[in-house]
């Protein structure tokens, strides 16, 4: 097992294993914990009661964060015609079409989300083994398959995010920076469990939201106490 560094010993001692924490204790308890340099990522993991073996039982969704995630998100649109000049205008990063394509097929992964139009999916289709692995492939679930360029091209620049449920029932996802004034993190976390809440699949027996822990990139984890979101 590595070892843990100093500063990380320092600030998990402060850590109560057995206490479940308020939001506002726990995004204080976070920033009163920090170490790093930089400025971290706030996270969030959920616990969720589903067996995802199943496919009526697999938790999945996007969300527009009301005060985004504090990165600026490079995207790219695949689109053509008129779609071509609706991505420019509403403030895409990179527009092409087929170009676009051979660009990417000869290894070129300069952007953090890609939006296309149904149409075009059946080139883009062939980037499968590069953008899939990368978890950059466009999807209609995720509204990254859309005529409606100019929408998702704004929603993906404001901090959209996608969820999805892995293997043994753990959903993550980050909710800001540390930097965040602390009630646009508790607002940004409130608003993320409320969409995963709603996205209990109805086949879902027994407790749901079994455990839900909030951490910095670097910092120790604070469970959350759930007695308000049952």
């Amino acid at each position: 097992m590595a070892k843990r560094g100093k500063k990380y010993r320092n600030a998990i001692a402060t850590l109560d294993r057995n206490t479940r924490y308020p939001i506002e204790e726990a995004v204080a308890k976070i920033k009163e914990t920090a170490y790093a340099s930089f400025d971290e990522t706030v996270e969030i993991a959920f616990r969720l009661g589903v067996d995802p073996k199943h496919a009526d039982q697999v938790v999945r969704g996007t969300v527009v964060l009301p005060h985004g995630i504090g990165k600026d998100v490079s995207v790219l649109v695949i689109a053509q015609g008129e779609k071509y000049t609706e991505a420019q205008e509403a403030g895409a990063d990179v527009v092409g079409a087929q170009d676009i394509i051979d660009k990417i097929s000869g290894g070129w992964i300069g952007f953090d989300t890609v939006i296309t139009t149904p149409d075009m999916m059946g080139q883009v289709s062939k980037l499968g083994r590069i953008l899939g692995p990368r978890g950059l492939m466009p999807n209609p679930k995720s509204g990254t398959v859309t005529f409606d360029i100019a929408r998702a091209v704004k929603e993906a620049k404001a901090g959209k995010i996608e969820f999805r449920v892995d293997k043994i029932g753990n959903v993550h996802a980050p909710i800001g920076k540390l930097s965040f004034e602390n009630e646009k993190l508790i607002e940004n976390f409130r608003t993320l469990v409320d969409i995963i809440v709603r996205a209990r699949p109805a086949s879902t027996k027994g407790i749901y939201l079994r455990n839900i822990t909030v951490c910095s990139t670097m910092g120790p984890g604070f469970k959350i106490d759930l007695s308000l979101y049952r």
